[in-house]
C-alpha cells in the first residue's frame, strides 16, 4: 500500500509543529502550568523537517502555536507563504525588468552569462544577485532557456503552447503506428558491415505488433512491403499514423491509403512527444531483443530474432497502458469487425501510373530499366505507364485510349535479327488542291485567289 505522506512542504511543518505541542494539547493545564510548560518546552532541542541541525524555539512561538492549533486545528499551523515570494528582492523593479527583457530576447543566454554581462556593463552591482535566484526568476515567469537548436525549430517564447493530453483509440485496428529504429550495424562474415533499419507497425489501443522487420534501408518501398502482409492478415485500420520523414511523405502511400480507404495522418513537425508510444515501444525492443543481436551476420537472423521476441515475450507480457492486460488479449478482444481486403482491391490501390514520352525506337524508361513495346504506332507519344507495387515481377504497361498494351525489358541483341514490320500508311480520304507556288504566283501577279473567287461567284 501506499505510504501517507504529508501533501506539501506547508503541511509538512505544520505536522512538526503539531508534534512538538503536541504533549501540552492533550493535557488538563491548571491556571499557571501552560507558562511552565512552555518554558520547560522552550530548552528542548528539535529538528525541523529538512533541516540538518537541530534548535529550540522560543516561548512566543510556541503559545503562538498552542493557540492556533486549538482554534483551527492542524490548518491553522501551516506556514503562511510570502506574498513576494519568486519576485528576486535582492532586485529593484526596473533590474528585474530588465532580466526578463533579456531572456524574451535573447532566449538561448544563460543566467551566469546574462549576469556577468550586466555586472562588466555596469548594470548590476557584483554579487546582487545569484545565478539560482535569477533562474527561479526566469521560472516563474514562464521563460525558460531555448537553444539555438530549439529556437530554430520553433519553440521559442513566442510560440503559444498546448496541453498535453493522454490519448488511445478505443478499439484495435482504428489507429497503427508506424516508423524505423536504427540498430546496430550488421557485421558480415567477410568483415563488411551493413545498416539495419527496423520497421514496425504498432496497433495503438492494443500495444499490438501487426507487423516487424528488419531492412537494410529505410524506402517507401520497404513500408508497403511491411504493410500488405499486415493488412491481409488483420484487415484494414481506419487510420495510419507516421512522423513526417521521406519514408512517410512519398506519392505512393498518399495515393495508396485513400484507395484502399485508410487514414494518412502525420506527427506535427518538430514535436517528437507525439509520438511516444511507438518511442516507448522501441525502448522496449532495445533493451529486450536489439542491444543482444551483435552475433547476427545476416537480415535474417535478426528477423527471426525480432518475431521470436515480439510473439514470446512483447505480445505476452502484461502492459502498464492496458492496466496488466497483455497486447495479444486487447488485441483479441476487438469488438469491430476486421474490414478485409481482397487481392484485387489491393492491387488496384497500389497500381501507380505515370505519364511517359515513348522515344522514336519505341522505348521508355521505367524504374531505371529499359522497356519496348510492339505497338510502333505509340513511338513519339506521350502515354500512361502503370505498375502494380504489389507484384514486383510483373511488368509494367501501358495504357493508351482505352487500351493495354504489353512492356518487356529491351534486348538490343535479339532485336538486331527481328523483323522491322513496316507500319501502316495513312492514305488521304480525298484529293485536295495543295500548290503553294501557284498561288504565290497569282499573289505577285495581282490575280484574284481562285478559290475566293469561286466562293464570290456561288454567292
Amino acid at each position: 500500500m501506499d505510504v501517507l505522506r504529508p501533501k506539501d512542504r506547508a503541511e509538512q511543518v505544520a505536522v512538526f509543529r503539531s508534534q512538538v505541542i503536541g504533549t501540552l494539547v492533550c493535557r488538563m493545564l491548571a491556571r499557571g502550568e501552560l507558562r511552565a510548560e512552555l518554558c520547560r518546552l522552550s530548552t528542548v532541542s528539535f529538528r525541523p523537517p529538512g533541516a540538518e541541525r537541530t534548535r529550540t524555539f522560543s516561548v512566543p512561538t510556541l503559545e503562538r502555536w498552542y493557540y492556533a492549533w486549538r482554534e483551527g486545528g492542524l490548518e491553522a499551523l501551516r506556514p503562511d507563504k510570502r506574498s513576494d515570494a519568486g519576485h528576486a528582492q535582492e532586485l529593484t523593479c526596473e533590474q528585474r525588468t530588465l532580466l526578463l527583457d533579456i531572456r524574451r530576447e535573447y532566449p538561448g543566454a544563460s543566467a551566469d552569462l546574462i549576469l556577468t554581462t550586466l555586472v562588466d556593463d555596469g548594470r548590476l552591482e557584483k554579487d546582487a544577485v545569484s545565478p539560482a535566484t535569477v533562474r527561479r526568476l526566469f521560472v516563474d515567469n514562464d521563460l525558460p532557456r531555448i537553444t539555438a537548436r530549439q529556437a530554430a525549430k520553433g519553440k521559442g517564447h513566442g510560440k503559444a503552447k498546448r496541453a498535453r493530453l493522454r490519448w488511445q483509440m478505443a478499439e484495435p485496428n482504428m489507429l497503427w503506428h508506424g516508423d524505423v529504429c536504427h540498430a546496430a550495424p550488421l557485421v558480415l562474415a567477410g568483415g563488411g558491415c551493413r545498416p539495419v533499419r527496423v520497421h514496425a507497425l504498432l496497433d495503438d489501443a492494443s500495444r499490438y505488433v501487426v507487423a516487424i522487420g528488419a531492412w537494410h534501408t529505410e524506402r517507401e518501398v520497404d513500408l508497403i512491403d511491411l504493410l500488405v502482409p499486415a493488412l491481409r492478415r488483420h484487415g484494414r485500420p481506419d487510420s495510419l499514423y507516421f512522423d513526417n520523414g521521406s519514408t512517410y511523405s512519398g506519392e505512393l502511400l498518399a495515393t495508396a491509403c485513400p484507395r484502399l480507404g485508410m487514414t494518412l495522418l502525420h506527427a506535427r513537425p518538430y514535436d517528437p512527444e507525439a509520438r511516444g508510444r511507438m518511442e516507448r515501444f522501441w525502448r522496449t525492443l532495445r533493451e529486450g531483443a536489439l542491444d543482444f543481436m551483435g552475433g547476427c551476420t545476416s537480415l535474417h537472423d535478426v528477423n527471426v530474432r525480432l518475431w521470436a521476441f515480439v510473439d514470446r515475450h512483447y505480445h505476452q507480457a502484461p502492459h502498464a497502458g492496458l492496466m496488466g492486460r497483455s497486447p495479444a488479449s486487447a488485441f483479441a478482444r476487438r469488438q469491430r469487425a476486421d474490414v478485409r481486403l481482397t487481392e484485387e482491391q489491393l492491387a488496384t490501390g497500389l497500381t501507380m501510373r505515370s505519364r511517359r514520352n515513348v522515344a522514336r525506337d519505341s522505348t521508355l524508361s521505367v524504374r531505371g530499366r529499359l522497356y519496348e513495346t510492339d505497338a510502333g504506332f505509340l513511338a513519339g507519344k506521350t502515354v500512361t505507364v502503370a505498375s502494380c507495387h504489389l507484384d514486383r515481377t510483373r511488368a509494367p504497361w501501358i495504357e493508351h485510349e482505352g487500351k493495354c498494351f504489353v512492356l518487356r525489358p529491351v534486348d538490343a541483341v535479339a532485336n538486331a535479327r527481328r523483323h522491322r514490320e513496316p507500319l501502316p500508311a495513312k492514305e488521304p480520304t480525298r484529293h485536295v488542291e495543295f500548290d503553294p507556288p501557284g498561288v504565290m504566283l497569282d499573289g505577285l501577279l495581282g490575280r484574284k485567289p481562285r478559290h475566293g473567287a469561286d466562293e464570290e461567284g456561288e454567292k
